[in-house]
C-alpha cells in the first residue's frame, strides 16, 4: 500500500516504500524458480539508473539498504519486489483517495508497527500495535482489514506474475527442464529404457481428470476475482517493451482495477445458490481449459515426437512426418449440480442446469471457433485443390453464394456452423450468437461433428496447409475430442444413509421388507440381490413417497437423460460418501434399475446386468479405509458383478478422502492409512485383472490432502497411479491453480508429468528397505493417532474450546458456498466434532494460526518410537534409520515436507489470543498448553529427522516469503480476536459492521496464507 512517486515528499512514505515487500507465501505452487539472467524489464531499469549512479541500493531482507551493485544484477527476485512495491503503492494511493489522509496515515502506522513487531521482535512494538487496534471505531476497523487483505491479493497476483517470468527466462536460457514438465518426465522416461511405442499405448489407456468441486473455502466473490484476473494480464503486460506512453496508460488501467477493487463490496451478502456455483466455475473454463488443454495436448504430441522420433506417422507437406494425434485422456470432472452430500440445494433441477450451462458454454465456443476459421479458410480451388471429402462437405452446406463458389473451405464451415446453430438451438435451447445463413440439421453427437472438422483438417494437410491445419482449426478438433457436447462430466454423489432411507421406503411400500435398515447386512444383500435379478420394478405408480426418496429417484432419471441428450461422458460415475459395507454400493445398483439406468439382469448370461453409471464407493474414515479392501473384493465376488465391470471396460473406481480421515485420525495416520489401503487395493486388483482407477478427494490445506501436486502424485504407493487419476481441485484452490491461464496450464502440465513418472518409473517409489520403513511408519502412526485423539476426542471440553477459539461459528455465516457447514444441524448443547464437516475444520484452525491438522501428533510419535530405544546405540539407529526414510522413501519425505510447510505457518503467539477467546480459565490453560506443547515437539522431532533446526530450510524463499508477510497477517488476526470478543459478548452483536468485519478478517487471512481450504 505504497504512496504513489508522484506524492509531495513533504508527505508521510506509505507502507512498502521503505523496506523490502514480502514475497508471498505460495504453498501450494507447483512451479520451482531457476537461476536464470532476470527478466528484460529488470535488465532495462538496471541499464537505466546504472547510467547515473555507479551503485544501486537495495534494500536487504531485514530492512535495511545496503550497497550492492552486483547483487541487483543478480537478484532473480527483484522483479516480484518491484511488482509487489508497485501494486502496493497503487492500493495506497487508492486508500488516501478513497478515504482520506487520516486513513491512510492509521493504516501506515499499523503497518510500520507491525512491522516492527515482526520482523525486528520488538515488543514494545506489540504492545504498541495492540493498543492502536483496540482504538479504531469500527469503520476505520473495516478500512484497515480491507487495507491489508486487498495488500494480500495483490500480492499473490504478482507472485503468480512472477512464476510465469521465471518460466519464461528460465525457457529463453535453454535451461534444462525442470521437475515437474513435459519434456523432464520425457527424458527420465526415455532413459528408463521405455520405447515411444509403449508409451503411446500407455496414453491411449489412460485417463487424467481433474474435478472441480464446490466445497465451502472459496471467500472471494467472482466480482472480486474478475477484477483480479484483469489486474494479473495488465501486470504481466507491463514485462513486454513499452513506450512512455504506453506505461502510462497501463499504470492508469491498473489504477482503475485497484480502485474497482475497493469500490467493490468484499463480501457476499447472500449465500451463493447452487446455480451461482455452477458459473464461478464456468468461468475457469473461458479463462484456462477451453485452449489450455487442447494446446498442452498439441504441445506433449511435438514433446513425444521429439524424444521419440519413430513415433511420427502423419504425412504432411513436402512428405514432413507429423506427430501421431493423441487420445483425449486429459478430460475434466465437475461435482457442481450433482453432488449432494449434505447439500439438500442439489435436485435433478440443479442437476439438469449443470448439464445444460455447460454444454451452453461449449457449443458457444464451438460456434465461436468456426465462425473466425470461416474468415480465416479463404483458399480458392483456382489456386490449390482441396480433398474429395471437403468438396462434398462444401456442396451439402446450405451457402450457394456464387461469391464463395470457388472457396470450398468457407462454404463447408458455414455449413458447419449451420448445424451447430441448430444443435445449440436443440440441446440447450438458446440460439447462436450469429443467425446461420439457413436452417440445417442438427449434429447428433459430438462425434459427428468432429469427423466433419476432421475432414477439413486432412484436407489442409494433404494440400500444403500443413500450416494451417495445425493452427486454430487442430485446436478445435481437439477441444471436440475432449470437451464434447458436454464439456465436463458431472458426478453424482449422495451419502450412504440417504440411498439405505430410500430402499427402506420403497422396501417397505412394496412389501419386500418393513424394516430393511434395521436388518442385518447378510440379510440385506439378499434382499437387493433378489431384487436385482427380478425384471419388474419396485416403484409404485401411485403411491405417495417421501420428499427426499422422489428427489433421489428423480435425479438418476434426470441423469438418463441428460446421457441421451449430451452424450454418455456426461455423467458416468456415481459416488457413495462414507461406503462402510457391500450394501452401500449395492443399493444404488438397485436405484440405478428403478431410474432406468442398469438393463439387463444380474447374473443372467443371456442377458447380463450393465449399469450405466459406475458405482464409486468413498471411504473416508480411518476405519473405512482398513476395511476399502475386503468391501471390494466382496463387490468383485458379488455373482453377476464381472458383467457390470466389463461394460465399464473392466475399469472399477475407488474415492479416497483425505479430509475425513484427517478429522478422524489425524495427519499422520490419515496419510499412512491412504497409502495401506492404495497398496491393498493395487494388489486385490491385480488378482482380478481388473483396471483401478483412485480418485484422490484432495483439499486445499496439507490437512486435507494439499500441497504441490506433483511430489503428492510421485509419493503415491507403487503402482496405484499406472495412467489412471482423478483428482479433486476445491475451494480457492481453484482460483489460485486455474485463474491464470499460463498458471493454469503449468499445473495441468505437472498432473501429467507426475502421472507419466508414477506410472513409468514405478522403481523411484520403491526403497530397497521399504517393509522396514513400513513398520517404522505403522509404529509412528499408532503413537500419533493416540496423541491425536487424546487432544481431539478424549478431552474433557476440547469441543468447547475449538468452537470458542476459532472463528467456525462466524464461517458458518459466511455465505462461502450453498453446502451447510454440517452434515447436521447443531446447537451448543449438542454439536459434536464428529458431526462438522472436514471442511470449515481445517479452514478454522488456519484462521487461528495454529493449522493443528496438518501436524499435531506426529512429535509425540517420534519422541515416543526414539524413547523406546533400550540405550543410547538404539536411539541412533532410530535416527539413522529415519533419515534414510527421508532421503529414500517420496512418501514419507513429501509427508515431512507438508508438514514442515504447514509449521512455517504456524505461530503460536497468534493462536495464544485466540486462546483467550475460552471463557473457561482452566480449560484454556490445558488445551493451549498442550496444543503449544506438541508444535514444539514436532518442530524439535522435524529437525531430529530431517538435520535442519529452520522451518523451509530446503525452500528459503518460501522462508522468507512467509516470514515477511506475517507482519502483514499479525494486524488482521489481532482485529479478527478484538470483533469476534465484541461480537460475542453480545454488546455489539446485532451491529452489521462488527460481523461484516469479522468477515472481512477471515477473507484476508485466507488470502495472506493462501492454501487454508
Amino acid at each position: 500500500m505504497t504512496q504513489h512517486a508522484a506524492r509531495p515528499t513533504g508527505r508521510r512514505t506509505a507502507p512498502a516504500a521503505r523496506e523490502q515487500a514480502p514475497a508471498p507465501a505460495s504453498g501450494q505452487s507447483d512451479a520451482n524458480g531457476a537461476p536464470n539472467p532476470k527478466s528484460p524489464r529488470s535488465a532495462a531499469r538496471g541499464a537505466a539508473k546504472s547510467t547515473s549512479k555507479p551503485k544501486l541500493s537495495v534494500v536487504s531482507d531485514n530492512g535495511t539498504t545496503t550497497a550492492q551493485p552486483a547483487r541487483r544484477a543478480a537478484d532473480k527476485d527483484l522483479p516480484l519486489r518491484e511488482d509487489i512495491r508497485f501494486l502496493g503503492r497503487l492500493l495506497g494511493d487508492c486508500l488516501r483517495e478513497q478515504e482520506g489522509d487520516t486513513a491512510f496515515e492509521v493504516v501506515e502506522t499499523i503497518r510500520q508497527t507491525a512491522v516492527r513487531f515482526r520482523r525486528e521482535n520488538d515488543r514494545a512494538a506489540g504492545a504498541e500495535l495492540d493498543r492502536l487496534l483496540k482504538r479504531l471505531s469500527r469503520d476505520q476497523t473495516n478500512q484497515v482489514v480491507r487495507a491489508f487483505s486487498y495488500f494480500s491479493h495483490l500480492a499473490n497476483i504478482a507472485e503468480d506474475q512472477h512464476h510465469n517470468r521465471r518460466r519464461r527466462v528460465h525457457a529463453l536460457a535453454g535451461s534444462p527442464p525442470q521437475a515437474g514438465s513435459l519434456a523432464h518426465a520425457l527424458e527420465a522416461i526415455d532413459a528408463a529404457g521405455v520405447t515411444g511405442k509403449q508409451l503411446r499405448k500407455f496414453l491411449d489407456e489412460a485417463l487424467i481428470v481433474p474435478v472441480l468441486t464446490a466445497h465451502p473455502t472459496e471467500v472471494q466473490r467472482k466480482s472480486i476475482l474478475d477484477a483480479e484476473r484483469e489486474i494479473a494480464r495488465l501486470l504481466a503486460e507491463r514485462d513486454l517493451p513499452m513506450t512512455a506512453r504506453e506505461r502510462d496508460h497501463n499504470t492508469a488501467q491498473l489504477r482503475a482495477k485497484v480502485t474497482t477493487l475497493w469500490q467493490t463490496r468484499m463480501l457476499r451478502d447472500s449465500r451463493l445458490t447452487v446455480e451461482d456455483e455452477i458459473e464461478n466455475a464456468l468461468s475457469y473454463y473461458r479463462t484456462t481449459f477451453l485452449r489450455g488443454i487442447p494446446q498442452l495436448m498439441s504441445e506433449l504430441e511435438e514433446d513425444i515426437a521429439a524424444v521419440f522420433p519413430a513415433t511420427r506417422k502423419r504425412k504432411g507437406a513436402a512428405g514432413a512426418a507429423e506427430p501421431a494425434p493423441l487420445a483425449p485422456f486429459l478430460q475434466m470432472g465437475s461435482w457442481i449440480g450433482g453432488d449432494r452430500d449434505g447439500n439438500p440445494n442439489v435436485t435433478a433441477e440443479t442437476l439438469e442446469h449443470a448439464a445444460g450451462q455447460q454444454s451452453r458454454l461449449i457449443l458457444s465456443w464451438y460456434l465461436d471457433e468456426v465462425h473466425t476459421l470461416g474468415a480465416e479458410l479463404s483458399m480458392s480451388t483456382l489456386m490449390v485443390d482441396a480433398s474429395p471429402e471437403l468438396l462434398a462437405l462444401a456442396e451439402s452446406s446450405p451457402d450457394h453464394s456464387a461469391h464463395r463458389a470457388d472457396e470450398p473451405y468457407r462454404r463447408a464451415l458455414i455449413g458447419i456452423y449451420a448445424r451447430l446453430a441448430a444443435t445449440s438451438k436443440t440441446l440447450t435451447g438458446h440460439a447462436a450468437p450469429r443467425d446461420p445463413v439457413a436452417d440445417a440439421e442438427p449434429y447428433a453427437s459430438a462425434e459427428a461433428l468432429a469427423a466433419d472438422v476432421q475432414v477439413v483438417v486432412d484436407s489442409l494437410r494433404a494440400h500444403h496447409g500443413h500450416a494451417l491445419a495445425n493452427g486454430r482449426i487442430d485446436a478445435l478438433a481437439r477441444a471436440i475430442g475432449i470437451f464434447g457436447f458436454h464439456l465436463a462430466s458431472v458426478d453424482m454423489r449422495q451419502v450412504s444413509d440417504v440411498h439405505e432411507a430410500v430402499i427402506a421406503e420403497l422396501f417397505a411400500a412394496a412389501g419386500v421388507a418393513a424394516d430393511y435398515a434395521s436388518l442385518p447386512e447378510s440379510r440385506k444383500l439378499e434382499l437387493l440381490l433378489a431384487e436385482l435379478r427380478q425384471p419388474r420394478l419396485l416403484t409404485l405408480p401411485w403411491h405417495e413417497y417421501s420428499e427426499q426418496t422422489r428427489k433421489e429417484l428423480a435425479i438418476l432419471a434426470m441423469a438418463r437423460d441428460l446421457r441421451a441428450r449430451y452424450g454418455k461422458r456426461v455423467a458416468r460415475n456415481y459416488i457413495i460418501s462414507h461406503t462402510e459395507t457391500l450394501s452401500d454400493l449395492v443399493e444404488v445398483l438397485l436405484l440405478q434399475k428403478e431410474a432406468g439406468m442398469l438393463q439387463g439382469t444380474l447374473g443372467s448370461k443371456t442377458d447380463p446386468a450393465r449399469a450405466e453409471l459406475m458405482v464409486i464407493p468413498l471411504f473416508e474414515t480411518i476405519e473405512d479405509l482398513r476395511n476399502a479392501a475386503g468391501i471390494m473384493q466382496s463387490l468383485l465376488d458379488l455373482p453377476g458383478f464381472d458383467s457390470i465391470i466389463a461394460h465399464h471396460g473392466v475399469e472399477q473406481e475407488v474415492m479416497l478422502g483425505y479430509s475425513d480421515s484427517n478429522k478422524d485420525g489425524g495427519f499422520l495416520t490419515s496419510n499412512w492409512e491412504l497409502y495401506k489401503a492404495e497398496l491393498a487395493l493395487v494388489q486385490l486388483f491385480e488378482q482380478r485383472k481388473v483396471t483401478l482407477r483412485l480418485f484422490h478427494g484432495r483439499g486445499g490445506t496439507v490437512g486435507r490432502g494439499g500441497g504441490p501436486t506433483y511430489q503428492a502424485i510421485l509419493s503415491q504407493p507403487p503402482g496405484t497411479v499406472n495412467g489412471q487419476i482423478r483428482l479433486t481441485e476445491q475451494g480457492e484452490i481453484i482460483n489460485s491453480k486455474f485463474a491464470n491461464a499460463e498458471i493454469g496450464r503449468r499445473n495441468l502440465e505437472t498432473v501429467i508429468a507426475a502421472t507419466l513418472e508414477a506410472s513409468l518409473l514405478p522403481t523411484q517409489n520403491a526403497p530397497k528397505d521399504l517393509a522396514a520403513f513400513e513398520a517404522v511408519m505403522q509404529q509412528l502412526s499408532d503413537s500419533a493417532f493416540a496423541a491425536y485423539r487424546d487432544l481431539v476426542y478424549e478431552t474433557p471440553g476440547f469441543k468447547d474450546y475449538f468452537f470458542a477459539t476459532t472463528p467456525i461459528t462466524e464461517i458458518a455465516d459466511l455465505n462461502l458456498g450453498s453446502r451447510p457447514a454440517s452434515r447436521k444441524l447443531m446447537d451448543k448443547k449438542h454439536r459434536r466434532i464428529e458431526d462438522l464437516r472436514a471442511i470449515p475444520w481445517g479452514f478454522s484452525w488456519g484462521q487461528c494460526r495454529l493449522l493443528l491438522p496438518g501436524w499435531y501428533g506426529f512429535g509425540s510419535a517420534v519422541k515416543a518410537m526414539v524413547d523406546a530405544a533400550p540405550d543410547d546405540k538404539s536411539r541412533k539407529a532410530c535416527v539413522t534409520t529415519l533419515r534414510r526414510m527421508v532421503k529414500a522413501w517420496p512418501f514419507f519425505s513429501t509427508l515431512l515436507s507438508n508438514m514442515d510447510m504447514v509449521l512455517a505457518k504456524t505461530d503460536l503467539a497468534v493462536a495464544s489470543r485466540y486462546a483467550q477467546l475460552c471463557d473457561d480459565a482452566a480449560l484454556r490453560k490445558n488445551v493451549f498448553a498442550r496444543i503449544s506443547k506438541e508444535w514444539h515437539l514436532t518442530c524439535d522431532m522435524l529437525a531430529l529427522v530431517t538435520g535442519h533446526q529452520e522451518r523451509l530450510a530446503d525452500n528459503p524463499l518460501l522462508a522468507r516469503s512467509i516470514k515477511n508477510r506475517f507482519a502483514y497477517l499479525d494486524p488482521l488476526n489481532h482485529l479478527q480476536v478484538e470483533l469476534l470478543k465484541r461480537f460475542r459478548s453480545g454488546k455489539d452483536g446485532d451491529d452489521i459492521r462488527v460481523r461484516r468485519g469479522i468477515h472481512l478478517t477471515i477473507n484476508g487471512v485466507a488470502a495472506g496464507l493462501r492454501n487454508t481450504g
